[in-house]
């Protein structure tokens, strides 16, 4: 659904106008899920942590570098986009350091397809007869597709191998965690209070 609307604030606004509306109202709306999980909507992310084992090790790696890796992860898809917007809401990060990551680490895949939402709108002008391209303007818009691609490439895969490494150093932490992560699920008033993640070792375990 969001891909539809930046693509959509790029057909109808053009690149800078499109850019900063779909750049912010995407953040608005992650931000919104993301409270919305830290208060009333608690229980269902919960209820849902277990049909996505793979945010387990994202829940270390945050306690220790929350910004860092909500970064990472709005750079590559490792979780449907949605639903990452709610598990982030059980982990350790502040309301502040999750928007402010959330934004610039949507900003290479809101611009790249505003792009694309702009060079549609062009082609649709042409096609319909209401406006003429010269072979210049052709080339750059080829030109502009071809380094949109090729940046978001580049930018995914340095971002999948930084979040792999980031991980990868909790891996001795992973392999102490009971199969199903324990939660503890304590109403807080507070939105600065998150669902608090409780870890217990191995040993621990066997002594109770």
């Amino acid at each position: 659904m969001l891909l539809f609307f930046q693509l959509g604030g790029g057909y109808l606004f053009g690149l800078p106008v499109g850019f900063v509306a779909d750049s912010i109202g995407a953040t608005i709306g992650a931000g919104a899920a993301f409270l919305l999980g830290r208060t009333i909507g608690r229980s269902f992310v919960v209820s849902r942590l277990k049909d996505y084992p793979q945010f387990r090790s994202v829940a270390i790696a945050i306690r220790r570098s929350g910004f860092k890796i909500v970064l990472l992860l709005r750079l590559v898809p490792l979780l449907p986009f949605n639903m990452l917007n709610y598990l982030l809401s059980v982990t350790p990060v502040s309301v502040g350091e999750y928007m402010l990551a959330s934004w610039l680490g949507m900003m290479p895949i809101t611009l790249a397809l505003v792009y694309v939402g702009t060079t549609l709108k062009d082609l649709s002008d042409v096609t319909h007869g209401w406006g003429e391209f010269s072979k210049t303007r052709w080339a750059f818009i080829v030109l502009g597709l071809v380094i949109s691609v090729i940046l978001m490439i580049c930018v995914t895969r340095v971002a999948k191998s930084a979040l792999d490494k980031a991980l990868a150093e909790n891996e001795d932490i992973d392999d102490i965690i009971s199969p199903e992560l324990p939660i503890v699920a304590e109403a807080s008033p507070s939105l600065n209070q998150p669902l608090i993640i409780k870890i217990d070792s191995a040993e621990d375990s066997h002594e109770k």
